[in-house]
C-alpha cells in the first residue's frame, strides 16, 4: 500500500498544520515508516481541515460580534464533530496500514507493540 507522509507539508499549505510525528523506534539501520495516510484520504483530510479552519474563523467572528451564546455553542459542537471525523479517518488509516503491516510482518513483539500503541491512541481519541 503506497502512502503519503504526514507531518511534512510538502505543498507548504497554510490551511493544514503539520502533525507531530511520533518518535521512531526503528532498529538500527532499518527505517520504519511512520505517519502514512493513503493519498485519497489525505486529500479528504486536507479538505475537512480547511473547512474546520473556516468554521473556527466563523466562531471567532461570532465571539467578536457577541453572538447569542446558544448559537456559539452550536457552532462549537459542529467543529468538535468535524474534528472527530478527521480523527476517525486517521485512526482508520492507522489500523489499515501501520497495525496491519506489523501483524502481517510476523514479528510478534512488533505486532504487540503496535496493538498497545493502537489501544493508547484509541483511549486518547475517546477522551476528545
Amino acid at each position: 500500500m503506497v502512502g503519503v507522509e504526514v507531518g511534512v507539508d510538502r505543498n507548504n499549505d497554510p490551511g493544514v498544520a503539520p502533525a507531530e510525528a511520533p518518535a521512531a523506534e526503528a532498529s538500527e539501520g532499518a527505517a520504519t515508516p511512520h505517519g502514512y495516510i493513503k493519498k485519497g484520504d489525505k486529500e479528504k483530510l486536507r479538505h475537512r481541515l480547511r473547512r474546520i479552519e473556516g468554521q473556527v474563523r466563523g466562531l471567532q467572528r461570532m465571539v467578536d460580534e457577541e453572538a447569542y451564546c446558544v448559537d456559539v455553542l452550536t457552532q462549537v459542537a459542529s467543529v468538535v464533530s468535524a474534528l472527530e471525523k478527521v480523527g476517525t479517518l486517521v485512526l482508520k488509516d492507522h489500523v489499515e496500514h501501520c497495525v496491519r503491516e506489523s501483524i502481517e510482518g510476523g514479528d510478534r513483539q512488533k505486532a504487540d507493540e503496535k496493538v498497545e500503541e493502537l489501544t493508547a491512541a484509541v483511549e486518547r481519541f475517546l477522551r476528545v
